[in-house]
C-alpha cells in the first residue's frame, strides 16, 4: 500500500520501511548503520544529513552493544503529510541508568571509552528523547527528517512489529490529527502474514476514505463492510478530544483501548466480533479524558498486564517512549504486535 499523504494523516510504514534488529554481536553496529543508509539513500537524504544519521545510529547500535541486555534498535520512516522521516529507538532490559541528566553529557561513558555519547545523539537529530529506569532498562529515540526541522515533539506515535519469522506485520494503524482532535484506528488481521497484512491494510484505506464527522461508530461500520472480502480482524476506533476531555470509542474485536494516567488505566469497551464478518452490534462509547492522561490502543501481540505504576515518569513523556517500552515489556507473545499511543500536544 502507497503511503498516504494527505495533510494530518500517518499511518502504519510498509515493510520495506521498517525494521526490528537484535544488537548483541559488534558486526550488528555496522549492519545496522548499512541498513539505515540504505533506507535514507531511498528517501534521498542529502550528504550532510545523512554523514549525522549515520553517526548517531552507529553510536546508538554501539551503545545496545556494549551496555543493554536484550538490546534492540527498531528503525522506520514517518510520514506525516509530505514530510518523511527516519526514526529509531534502542530498547533493552537492562541495567538501566541511574543518572539520566549526566548521562546526556558529552563524554560521559560508563564503559570507560570516548565515543560520542548519548549527548551527541540528541545535539545530531531534530528530535530526540531517553527514559530509564535502573534494573529495569533504556529507551532511546531519535528523529531524522529529509530536510532540517524544528523540533518535533509529536502528540502521537504508532509501532508495529511483525510475528518472529513474518516478513511482513499482520497489524495497521492510522492516526489523524486536525482542529484539536485526533482519530485513531488500529486493526489486528485476522492470523499473520500477507493475508493479515492485507485485511489490516484495507481498514487504513477504509477510514481514510472516510467522513471523519461520522465519529467511531461510522467508521467502525465502514471498516466492517470494507473488510468482507478479506478474513478480517479485530479493530478498534477513537475520537481523542483533550480540549472537550472526551474520548468517543468503538471496538470490535480484541484491540485494547485504555486511558492512562501515572497513576492508573481504565479500559475502554470492545465488543466480541470479528470485522467483515462477525458483528452483531457495533457500540460506541464515551469516556472522561482527564487532561494529563495518555490514550493508549493496543492489539493482542501485547499482553494487558502492563501498570503504569510501574514506570515512574514514563507516562508525563513523549508518545514514542510510552509506545517503545509497552511494546518492549507487553510484547512478549509470540504474534505481531502494534501499538499507538497519543497525549495532548
Amino acid at each position: 500500500m502507497a503511503p498516504l499523504t494527505d495533510t494530518g494523516w500517518s499511518v502504519s510504514p510498509p515493510a520495506e520501511e521498517t525494521m526490528w534488529l537484535r544488537v548483541e554481536e559488534l558486526s550488528a553496529v555496522a549492519g545496522v548503520r548499512r541498513r539505515v543508509t540504505a533506507l535514507a539513500g531511498r528517501l534521498g537524504f542529502p550528504e550532510d544529513r545523512l554523514a549525522r544519521l549515520e553517526l548517531a545510529v552507529s553510536e546508538a547500535a554501539s551503545n545496545l552493544h556494549k551496555h543493554a541486555v536484550n538490546g534492540v534498535i527498531g528503525v522506520w520512516v514517518a510520514r506525516t503529510g509530505g514530510v518523511a522521516a527516519i526514526e529509531f529507538v534502542c530498547l533493552d532490559s537492562g541495567p538501566g541508568i541511574t543518572d539520566v541528566s549526566r548521562s546526556m553529557l558529552d563524554g560521559y561513558s560508563t564503559s570507560g571509552t570516548l565515543g560520542v555519547g548519548l549527548g551527541a545523539i540528541s545535539r545530531l537529530a531534530d528530535s530526540s528523547d531517553l527514559h530509564s529506569i535502573p534494573r529495569r532498562g533504556s529507551v532511546l529515540t531519535a528523529r531524522f527528517a529529509v530536510e532540517a526541522e524544528r523540533p518535533l515533539t509529536a502528540a502521537h506515535c504508532g509501532l508495529t512489529r511483525p510475528k518472529p519469522g513474518e516478513q511482513v506485520c499482520g497489524d495497521s494503524y492510522a492516526v489523524h490529527t486536525g482542529e484539536g482532535v485526533t482519530h485513531v484506528m488500529l486493526c489486528d488481521g485476522l492470523g499473520h502474514g500477507p493475508l493479515a497484512q492485507r485485511a489490516s491494510q484495507e481498514a487504513v484505506r477504509a477510514v481514510h476514505g472516510r467522513d471523519l464527522a461520522a465519529g467511531p461508530a461510522g467508521l467502525l461500520k465502514e471498516i466492517h463492510r470494507r473488510l468482507a472480502p478479506t478474513r478480517g480482524g479485530a479493530v478498534s476506533v477513537a475520537e481523542i478530544d483533550f480540549a472537550a476531555g472526551r474520548v468517543r470509542f468503538a471496538g470490535l474485536g480484541n484491540v485494547s483501548g485504555w486511558i492512562v494516567t501515572p497513576d492508573g488505566r481504565r479500559g475502554m469497551i470492545s465488543t466480541p466480533g470479528i470485522a467483515g464478518h462477525e458483528a452483531r452490534t457495533i457500540r460506541e462509547h464515551h469516556y472522561d479524558l482527564p487532561p494529563d492522561a495518555t490514550v493508549v490502543l493496543h492489539s493482542d501481540g501485547l499482553t494487558e498486564r502492563w501498570n503504569p505504576k510501574d514506570y515512574p515518569g514514563l507516562f508525563t513523556r513523549r508518545p514514542v517512549l510510552v509506545a517503545a517500552t509497552l511494546l518492549r515489556d507487553a510484547g512478549v507473545r509470540n504474534d505481531d504486535a502494534s501499538i499507538v499511543a497519543v497525549r495532548a500536544g
